[in-house]
């Protein structure tokens, strides 16, 4: 899932070095905190949040995929 949100996300941003992604398991979820440089943040959030949106539904199908719940928080 971390890779997933990695390939995504840096292809999104201007400065792809600086795209950090914490994970952490916690009985069958999967919480994934993903940090990238301020000038990036409106590029990965979007307008009004969709392209936040689409990675978590993303994400959730590919969980799905696999029987756990993953959830993503922009930090």
């Amino acid at each position: 899932m971390k890779e997933l949100v990695l390939d995504i996300v840096k292809a999104l941003v201007d400065n792809p070095d600086e795209v950090s992604i914490e994970e952490t398991k916690k009985k069958g979820e999967i919480i994934l905190k993903l940090s990238v440089s301020q000038d990036d943040m409106g590029k990965v959030i979007g307008k009004q949040g969709r392209i936040a949106k689409a990675i978590r539904t993303v994400l959730k199908s590919a969980g799905n995929k696999e029987h756990l719940k993953v959830s993503l928080e922009i930090v």
